[in-house]
């Protein structure tokens, strides 16, 4: 690794996918450590509450600084569908990323993959990522009652989904539009 590598390490990272001002590199093993500090976020922990085998990505803002992990979990090519996963470095959260990277995501799903369906399940006082999600065209389609246990208190989540026909309709930018 040359200095610049080790002072900037995302900067020579492959940009798979982008979104307006945010860009998708694949996870790497050295990324745990940093993934760690972000999961141990007490209000993540809280507010997400899952905990799954996925696809990984880091998202990068385009001065290479890395603020998430995103993910397309469950991927179901034959009934066409998957769950989305998100989660911001606290201190990038409330400045819009997160919006424009579910954008992205919901463009790489439907875009460029087979799916017919992206579902998205979190805590349903989790305010900021119900907002996000449907803003970004998830309707709520109910509540699973109880279904989290987190420090020992049960809580509610609520399930949400975007259909290929919804983000079809959707009269925003795309991902590829942003290259």
């Amino acid at each position: 690794m040359n200095e610049d590598e080790a002072e900037a390490p995302y900067a020579a990272r492959e940009r798979f996918w982008r979104g307006e001002h945010v860009a998708f590199t694949p996870l790497e093993p050295d990324d745990a450590e940093l993934l760690q500090h972000w999961r141990a976020d007490p209000v993540a922990a809280q507010e997400i509450g899952i905990d799954r085998t996925r696809d990984d990505f880091i998202v990068l803002l385009p001065d290479d600084t890395p603020i998430g992990h995103i993910a397309l979990t469950d991927e179901d090519f034959v009934d066409g569908t998957a769950e989305a996963y998100l989660l911001l470095a606290p201190e990038h959260r409330g400045k819009g990323h997160a919006a424009d990277a579910l954008a992205a995501l919901t463009d790489l799903a439907f875009g460029e993959l087979p799916l017919q369906r992206v579902e998205a399940l979190t805590h349903t006082e989790n305010a900021a990522a119900l907002a996000t999600l449907k803003g970004g065209g998830f309707t709520q389609e109910g509540v699973r009652r109880s279904s989290c246990l987190h420090r020992g208190r049960r809580h509610d989540n609520a399930l949400l989904s975007l259909l290929r026909t919804e983000w079809e309709a959707q009269t925003r930018p795309r991902s590829w539009d942003h290259v």
